[in-house]
């Protein structure tokens, strides 16, 4: 095809040079749409570990209030004192505790006010300040840090 039809009717320009064109500012397009969405994939990929995190640790509180309940109600000469049984729970969760970092240590309470005789209750409840990593720490410090509590009540055996 000569250049002076081509000069004169752009239309007739072939085929594959018009896709030519077409494929580089697509690819443009392409790669400025990227740019655009990918903070929101990774702000959304955080928050997904943030609040991953957040239940484990859930997890882990609740696991503890209950192995320091099931040590407090088993039958054992001595008992074992309130700061006994709170030490289990507070072991079990520096061990196990996924925190980052910027652990804070964890609130245990002991309630016999039932008594130790069998048949009464004993209530551990662990209560603990989740901060988060990325996505949930700059939400704490916009409103406070999530406050996990976990409540078990076993009775005397």
């Amino acid at each position: 095809m000569n250049q002076r039809a081509l000069a004169v009717n752009p239309s007739r320009c072939p085929v594959r040079a018009q896709r030519g064109l077409r494929v580089g500012a697509e690819r443009g397009a392409v790669a400025l749409e990227f740019v655009l969405v990918f903070p929101f994939l990774m702000l959304v990929l955080f928050g997904i570990v943030d609040v991953s995190l957040l239940l484990c640790d859930k997890a882990v509180i609740t696991n503890a209030s209950r192995e320091a309940a099931r040590a407090g109600v088993v039958v054992r000469i001595p008992q074992l004192s309130v700061t006994q049984i709170s030490n289990v729970a507070l072991n079990y969760t520096q061990q196990n505790l996924v925190t980052g970092g910027t652990a804070t240590t964890p609130t245990v309470t002991v309630d016999q006010s039932g008594g130790t005789s069998p048949g009464s209750p004993l209530t551990v409840t662990v209560t603990y300040q989740y901060q988060g990593l990325v996505v949930g720490s700059a939400f704490s410090s916009l409103t406070g840090p999530v406050t996990l509590t976990a409540t078990t009540a076993m009775n005397y055996e």
